[in-house]
């Protein structure tokens, strides 16, 4: 290796590759930069060149090629004004299965890419730091979990042109893609399955009903009991925690002691629910028949283990990368949803 092929630290630079390749070095920045127009045959020798010289890319210099860092953001945000949880906010995301399924689905598909996910909580403390940080171009865009209508973040995305894609229906109209399932589908199959069980006396411990989920899932529960039993459904609310579902249950079982069945809006609620009864001398499923949502771990460690609605959050956080790396693409592309069917998981609760 001659002084003009080695960096000051005798690292592999783009004249050795180009030599080991035969071409020239302007040929080499090309197939590093994903230049499309590249005859396949040069962009083989190219990469074998690499391989064999143990060439590695500066990622910087690309950078100012490509306009890319090959990095998204998986963004968790909560909007200003919701301190009413009984979990801290940080406590509440990494304890959460479902932000470990969609980081799970969304490295399927952005990691044989090369395309590095950096996860940044975004409570309202954090917010203009999180901003600021997105402005300066540290990412290629964002995959945002964001489920209250009063969140600010997302009209700031679209404000700053920053490519995003939420996990959710906003709870506001914004023209940003999103993916979701069949939230009020759900609910359904989770009352029917009730009645199908011989249940009469139902009721609900919802999420938060500032939260499209939590708003869906109490009214297509409630919606299906009444066509089919024809009868009100009395509720209490949670925040989605486990500690939330146990406390409300004790309130719902306060005012209703005879129910036989109960659908609960996430599974960490479900399973402080089961905890709840249990406490109280109820027997699951014998005495109340329980359904739970999501068909998360928590499902599986649950004793007995949960009924649960699935919603498919691996494959709607890769869908929600596909559609990311798309606007990349095509930054014209126009905004779209794509809507996910749920399907009843039947295990022992009911």
């Amino acid at each position: 290796m001659t002084a003009r092929q080695a960096d000051a630290t005798g690292r592999p630079t783009l004249e050795q590759v180009a030599e080991a390749a035969g071409v020239s070095r302007a040929t080499v920045s090309r197939v590093i930069n994903e230049v499309p127009t590249v005859d396949p045959r040069i962009r083989a020798a190219v990469e074998r060149a690499i391989a064999e010289t143990g060439y590695v890319p500066n990622l910087a210099a690309r950078s100012l090629v490509t306009r890319r860092t090959d990095s998204m953001a998986l963004i968790v945000s909560e909007a200003p004004g919701h301190n009413g949880y009984e979990a801290p906010f940080l406590q509440r995301i990494f304890t959460d299965p479902y932000i470990g399924r969609v980081t799970a689905g969304a490295q399927e598909v952005l990691r044989p890419r090369g395309i590095h996910l950096v996860i940044i909580p975004a409570d309202p403390p954090a917010h203009h730091m999180v901003t600021r940080y997105l402005r300066q171009g540290h990412v290629d865009g964002v995959l945002l979990i964001s489920s209250h209508g009063a969140d600010p973040l997302p009209q700031h995305l679209v404000d700053l042109g920053i490519p995003a894609v939420l996990s959710a229906r906003p709870g506001r109209p914004v023209p940003v893609s999103y993916v979701d399932v069949d939230q009020q589908a759900g609910a359904r199959l989770a009352a029917e399955h009730l009645v199908d069980r011989g249940r009469r006396r139902l009721a609900t411990v919802c999420g938060p009903q500032d939260m499209p989920a939590g708003q869906d899932r109490l009214a297509g529960f409630r919606a299906a009991v009444t066509a089919r039993l024809g009868v009100e459904v009395p509720f209490v609310r949670g925040d989605f925690t486990r500690g939330s579902g146990e406390a409300a249950t004790h309130r719902l079982v306060d005012r209703h002691p005879d129910i036989d069945g109960l659908f609960v809006a996430n599974d960490l609620m479900a399973e402080g629910a089961v905890r709840a009864l249990q406490e109280r001398g109820h027997r699951v499923p014998e005495d109340v028949a329980v359904v739970g949502f999501d068909d998360s771990i928590a499902a599986r460690e649950s004793h007995p283990q949960l009924t649960t609605v699935r919603q498919p959050v691996e494959e709607m956080a890769g869908e929600m990368a596909q559609l990311l790396l798309a606007q990349l693409r095509d930054p014209q592309r126009a905004a779209r949803s794509v809507i996910f069917a749920p399907t009843l998981v039947v295990r022992q609760s009911a």
